[in-house]
């Protein structure tokens, strides 16, 4: 069994910062996470660009530059292996943590690998895991998918994209220039206004001249083989043709497990959040910290690498506190 001061479940650019923190305070840690370095970022789709200039996700005092201001997938994957090599961080990667238990003096916190002893446990494992599921008959057939990775799997086929945020609106326009015949459904009565500025202009006048079709103030019924059924504002069941069903209705942490814990979750403004001091990040279990987007609970865009990047001293520094 290893000991360590700190167990960080998620290597996310938010567990990795924790890591540093640890390393720059000589605190021992492991950082695990059930896939790969920064996997949500791994499974981000293949061309995408980030909203934020690279400065903004800089993490450890390792310079990030990238080609353009705004870096792509590729360049943070490539920058986030850099900062984990320079620094050094103590990984365990395709390493799921099953449990986390409370002992006299800290935690016992067993994967699907290893036993860990531990003082503290930070949790900074993001919410990209569980999607917002459509409750709809059919949504369980393979021709519905909740993750996007490129467009040449929809070439010629009859593509439904649900959202009319930034995700969506990406996949919807990547999709059609690729050759896709796109329909969006959404229930907002137009395209989101947080939607990327050089971006939101180019999907209006698409579905504007009609070469991508919408349906405003709407939402999917059912789901069949061949085709979907289509709840309109004006109450009539709208029914078209359908290969492919991209639900891009964003995510949600994983709150089972953060009750196994036995972190509460607690209802704020309408949305779930985990319990937690937000001065000093300590959930209503003594010892477990949370850091990054998980804050935000249900709210997903509270939270993001570049507002976060703090928690990790934050954490750290009341951990170092309570065990010195």
């Amino acid at each position: 069994m290893e000991q360590y001061d700190i167990v960080i479940v998620g290597a996310g650019p938010i567990g990795i910062a924790t890591g540093i923190a640890c390393k720059k305070h000589k605190l021992s840690h492991v950082v695990i996470d059930k896939g790969t370095l920064v996997n949500s970022v791994f499974n981000y789709p293949l061309n995408m660009t980030f909203f934020s200039t690279s400065d903004r996700l800089e993490i450890g005092d390792v310079p990030f530059i990238s080609h353009q201001p705004k870096p792509t997938r590729d360049e943070a994957l490539e920058y986030f292996r850099r900062v984990a090599q320079h620094w050094k961080i103590n990984t365990r990667l395709f390493e799921k943590v099953e449990a986390v238990n409370k002992k006299e003096g800290g935690f016992m916190v067993h994967t699907s690998k290893n036993v860990y002893q531990c003082r503290a446990v930070v949790l900074a494992t993001g919410f990209y895991d569980v999607p917002n599921l459509l409750n709809v008959t059919g949504e369980e057939l393979p021709k519905v998918h909740h993750y996007y990775k490129e467009p040449h799997l929809y070439f010629s086929q009859k593509l439904v994209v649900v959202g009319a945020a930034n995700s969506a609106v990406d996949v919807a326009l990547e999709t059609f220039r690729k050759g896709a015949d796109v329909t969006m459904v959404m229930r907002e009565s137009a395209i989101q206004d947080n939607v990327k500025y050089w971006v939101k202009p180019d999907i209006e006048n698409r579905i504007k001249e009609g070469t991508i079709k919408a349906y405003f103030n709407s939402e999917l019924k059912a789901i069949r083989l061949d085709e979907v059924d289509i709840q309109t504002p004006d109450g009539v069941i709208t029914t078209i043709k359908n290969d492919f069903v991209l639900a891009m209705t964003g995510y949600k942490p994983d709150f089972s497990f953060l009750k196994s814990i036995g972190v509460d979750m607690v209802l704020k403004e309408e949305a779930l959040v985990p319990s937690h001091n937000p001065d000093t990040l300590e959930t209503n279990v003594p010892g477990v910290y949370l850091a990054g987007v998980i804050c935000g609970g249900t709210v997903t865009n509270k939270w993001f690498i570049e507002n976060s990047r703090v928690h990790a001293d934050t954490v750290v520094d009341q951990i170092r506190m309570k065990i010195n």
